[in-house]
């Protein structure tokens, strides 16, 4: 029998088992806009709103997709509710209603601009990965992306996230309306301070005294997202109508552990946020790197040995005992040792449930999503703890043994002719069909991506000689070293 779709109109026949929206979603009023609607954002941010809004009506979300409308189609049928679905034993499942519309910003975008202009419009916040901030591998705003350069000359006709935010406190200057908080939810080194340079930096191309207005006025906090987020799959869909007793198109799911570290300057406290979880710390950079580096580059090196090694989740490759083998030695013998306590945080005790949270067998995580825009990802998540530890003269062997994963990674794509989802995809692909399995010449090839491996790093014959040596003992198969299949 075809179950009926969720939907403001049939949210009442949801079980009773179900979490909803415990306010009126028509009392609700929009005071939060945010790009990049995807699943981390609507099983994350959205979330938090939902429970903000049990207590204050300012904080329904408007939602703008950059490029694709596959988000709004699939919701706009639902009135933009949707389930979230926590991957653990008898989690019930929690009916969203913190989205009040999304935006696809191609075909609508007066209606951003009237939303970034409205007073009521108190806080931005971005998911758009790392790529789409158009940074160059110098970490600052890249003047010769073709999205930055067209946006430059459109006269407000943007595309990029950095166009419409500089465009959205530009009206916001001229009409004298106090400016936004803008937050990064984006896994990027010192992520707000970043996203003001890469802002300040287009609006002094077009104007310099608005990016004066924007470096002195508009506040850009740190923080630190975590939460493992799996693709919604078949199976998910399936479980959510069963458990729900209606249709949902789109829904999300998660791990139960969810994180918000906000930096607590006096912009943000906007909300209650400490009474939905969220935490405002004077210093985010404690957990900023440790979830960069312990989270994030232990993923990198899971998705690119474990898909060499014919693994396709998180969970399965960590049941490979000698590759986690290899990734307990990458964080603890070479990772850690470069992060530092603060107060109730712990590094061996954050690493620890990191490793258990990668065990847990309900959360179906795809290594071939966390393989994507390893570009990006590489010089955040594994090459500042690599190149710290070559300067300290500490052992490095496992962070250049996932670079030679990435690496072969590559290779095994062009070679299959498989496609690969990364900015620089066309160039890696080329890279990777020009590869001969000679280690010095192959690695020699990718170490010339300026973009990815700063000169001096690439130059460093310690730093050649590992990832080098790596790459010949993985060979095309992740063959692990000896010492790691003891």
């Amino acid at each position: 029998m075809k179950l009926r779709p969720l939907s403001d109109s049939t949210l009442a026949q949801v079980r009773a088992e179900v979490a909803r929206p415990r306010y009126v979603r028509e009392a609700c009023r929009v005071g939060w806009l945010h790009f990049g609607p995807g699943a981390f954002h609507r099983a994350h941010q959205a979330y938090y709103a939902d429970r903000l809004l049990e207590r204050d009506p300012r904080w329904a979300i408007s939602a703008v997709a950059l490029h694709s409308g596959a988000v709004r189609d699939a919701l706009a049928p639902q009135n933009n509710l949707y389930c979230l679905a926590e991957l653990a034993a008898a989690a019930p499942l929690r009916v969203i209603g913190a989205l009040h519309e999304i935006l696809v910003a191609p075909s609508e975008r007066p209606a951003v601009f009237a939303r970034l202009e409205a007073p009521e419009t108190l806080l931005v916040t971005l998911t758009v990965t790392e790529k789409g901030y158009c940074l160059g591998g110098d970490g600052q705003l890249d003047l010769a992306h073709p999205e930055i350069a067209h946006d430059l000359r459109a006269d407000g006709a943007v595309r990029s996230v950095i166009g419409f935010l500089t465009e959205g406190l530009r009206r916001r200057h001229a009409r004298g309306v106090a400016p936004f908080v803008v937050v990064s939810c984006d896994n990027l080194p010192d992520n707000g301070p970043t996203l003001r340079a890469a802002v300040t930096a287009f609006a002094a191309e077009r104007d310099p005294a608005l990016a004066r207005w924007i470096e002195l006025e508009v506040s850009f906090p740190r923080t630190m997202v975590d939460s493992i987020t799996p693709a919604t799959d078949a199976d998910l869909i399936a479980r959510v109508a069963a458990e729900c007793g209606l249709d949902d198109a789109w829904p999300v799911q998660r791990e139960r552990f969810t994180q918000w570290v906000i930096e607590d300057v006096p912009a943000v406290r906007l909300a209650d946020w400490a009474a939905v979880g969220v935490t405002l710390a004077r210093d985010v950079s404690v957990y900023d790197r440790a979830k960069l580096r312990v989270v994030n580059g232990a993923h990198s090196m899971l998705a690119y040995l474990g898909l060499l090694r014919g693994h396709t989740t998180v969970a399965e490759a960590m049941r490979d005992l000698p590759l986690a083998h290899c990734v307990e030695r990458l964080l603890r013998e070479e990772v850690a040792p470069g992060l530092r306590a603060s107060g109730s945080f712990e590094v061996g005790a954050y690493i620890e449930a990191t490793l258990d949270r990668f065990r847990n067998p309900s959360v179906r995580h795809q290594l071939a999503q966390i393989a994507w825009d390893g570009s990006k990802k590489l010089p955040v998540r594994l090459l500042p703890s690599l190149a710290e530890a070559m300067a300290a003269g500490r052992p490095f062997g496992h962070l250049a043994l996932a670079l030679a994963a990435w690496m072969r990674f590559v290779v095994g794509r062009a070679r299959a002719r498989g496609a690969l989802t990364d900015p620089q995809a066309e160039r890696l692909l080329a890279l990777g069909r020009a590869c001969t399995d000679q280690p010095e010449h192959d690695v020699e090839g990718f170490l010339a991506l300026t973009e990815i491996f700063p000169p001096h790093l690439a130059r460093a014959a310690r730093f050649r000689s590992a990832v080098a040596q790596a790459y010949l003992e993985l060979g095309a198969n992740g063959s692990l070293p000896d010492e790691e299949r003891a």
